[in-house]
């Protein structure tokens, strides 16, 4: 059941995906209707295969890349659905589903063997650590995608090319602000996430911190960047287009954390 859900999501997604990249060429609210139906349908989808296969493992789906690649794929949709839903902003779906697409495309290409992790790592920390890391990395995509709209928006602005495209994304202050509210969502979550982690790491290897584990150094360090934005907006000021340069940075930090960095504590 979960496989059958997991697929339909495919499918829906892709749908969505398509009809909100066709939306940033044909300005017409039935495309924009019909891409939210699309991608609500696949969240739902998607929760159900989720849900299906952590009652059938009993445990959360986050012991392998294909099932943490699937949940990231989840969280970054019910993320745009909630701040689409809330700023009225169809357009970001056609910088947001994209990567949600990809996720769960490279999810479906890795194996989807169920594994059960050591007796050892079953922890309530681990799993607090990993549910808060990618609500998280969730927060941040919509902060990376609202800052390239952003940077878009400013481009067209400075050049006066008020064109489709130019009318169709919210203003400036409305794409600075949700690049915000994703910021202090997605950094107090990181921030426990963290926390969570090198507790777990104790109960697992006995140590806090392993400054062998490129992991955590790079979480470490995805961590600082966006620390240094926060504080620098709730500090100096810090808004536009420093702040926008600022999360692409972060955002691309955290996709070399995920994809390229392995724990050293394997399970």
């Amino acid at each position: 059941m979960s496989k059958f859900f997991f697929y339909c999501t495919l499918v829906l997604y892709g749908g969505a995906t398509l009809a909100y990249l066709i939306y940033l060429l044909r300005t017409t609210p039935l495309l924009a209707t019909w891409a939210h139906r699309l991608i609500s349908a696949g969240f739902i989808a998607h929760l159900l295969s989720t849900i299906h296969r952590a009652v059938l493992t009993g445990q959360l789906p986050l012991t392998s890349m294909h099932e943490s690649l699937s949940f990231f794929s989840l969280a970054i949709v019910g993320a745009f659905i909630f701040f689409e839903r809330s700023y009225r902003v169809a357009i970001l779906g056609s910088f947001v589903t994209p990567l949600a697409l990809l996720a769960i495309i490279a999810s479906s290409a890795l194996p989807d063997e169920i594994r059960h992790i050591s007796p050892i790592l079953r922890s309530n920390w681990f799993w607090g650590h990993a549910l808060m890391a990618f609500i998280s990395y969730a927060a941040f995509t919509i902060t990376f995608a609202t800052s390239a709209m952003y940077l878009l928006q400013e481009h067209f602005l400075k050049r006066k090319r008020f064109g489709a495209l130019f009318r169709k994304l919210p203003s400036l202050e409305i794409m600075d602000d949700i690049s915000y509210r994703c910021l202090t969502i997605g950094f107090p979550l990181l921030t426990l996430a963290i926390i969570s982690g090198a507790i777990w790491s104790v109960q697992a290897g006995g140590n806090y911190w392993n400054w062998a584990d490129r992991k955590q150094v790079w979480s470490m360090i995805t961590w600082f960047i966006y620390a240094a934005l926060l504080h620098g907006r709730l500090t100096t000021g810090w808004r536009g287009r420093r702040a926008a340069l600022l999360s692409i940075l972060g955002f691309i930090v955290l996709l070399i954390t995920f994809f390229g960095m392995r724990h050293s504590v394997t399970w």
